[in-house]
């Protein structure tokens, strides 16, 4: 008896202890914490109720403190921008360009810039929990799923933020995709309304070579500037 003990003993010592969500947001956090700069491909969908569908894609940069840069390129060239003090939003077409504060902004592209600085997913929500991967019964079809909470790859990881109170009007949840290597690769928000926004990250670059010109802008010749103070609203 006193052998088969031992061995049982020796089975649970060894045994890997199943990651919580704050096992995940902690090993996201650290990981861009490290990270002093990083690009990435982009595609955006943006719903509302049954309105279809609209779907966009680029590329991103993110440079330590606080900066970033989309570069969208499908359907139509536009650019949004975080200096680290301001939000810039510029579509060519349009001849214009936005400016608010970084404080102001409530563009959901804005926290993402946490990736670049310091990132506690713990303070962003009000509760976070790691979705139910591979809990579902086998006789149980996908579609009956909630989608948002199913990855992408085998041994991903779904956290799931829920709002602090003063939050609820901003968004209902979010849903945070990591991969095995402590990666970001989708951020899906739903918001009052009906509204849904994903963005799903691929081909990660890390600690590369990234002009410091890619996170100022200038406006060229003829565009106008207008302060604004609801991004938002232009988002996707």
């Amino acid at each position: 008896m006193s052998f088969i003990l031992a061995i049982l003993a020796i089975f649970y010592t060894q045994s890997p202890r199943a990651k919580t969500a704050h096992d995940v947001a902690r090993a996201l956090e650290a990981h861009y914490h490290h990270t002093r700069n990083m690009s990435a491909v982009f595609l955006q969908t943006y719903k509302s109720g049954g309105a279809g569908i609209r779907a966009e894609s680029g590329k991103v940069y993110f440079s330590q403190p606080g900066r970033m840069r989309w570069d969208y390129d499908s359907p139509e060239k536009k650019l949004f921008l975080v200096d680290g003090k301001n939000v810039w939003y510029y579509v060519p077409a349009d001849h214009t360009a936005s400016r608010t504060s970084v404080k102001q902004s409530s563009d959901w592209r804005t926290p993402l810039a946490l990736l670049a600085g310091k990132v506690n997913l713990e303070k962003l929500c009000g509760s976070l929990k790691l979705a139910p991967v591979g809990e579902q019964p086998a006789s149980q079809p996908p579609n009956l799923t909630d989608a948002a909470e199913r990855t992408s790859e085998p041994g991903n990881k779904v956290l799931v933020c829920q709002p602090r109170k003063e939050d609820r009007d901003a968004f209902s949840e979010v849903f945070f995709e990591v991969n095995r290597r402590d990666q970001l690769v989708r951020v899906t928000i739903r918001q009052p309304g009906d509204i849904e926004t994903e963005f799903r990250f691929g081909d990660w670059r890390e600690n590369i070579d990234i002009a410091e010109s890619q996170f100022h802008f200038e406006p060229p010749a003829g565009v106008a500037i207008v302060d604004d103070t609801s991004l938002a609203g232009k988002a996707p």
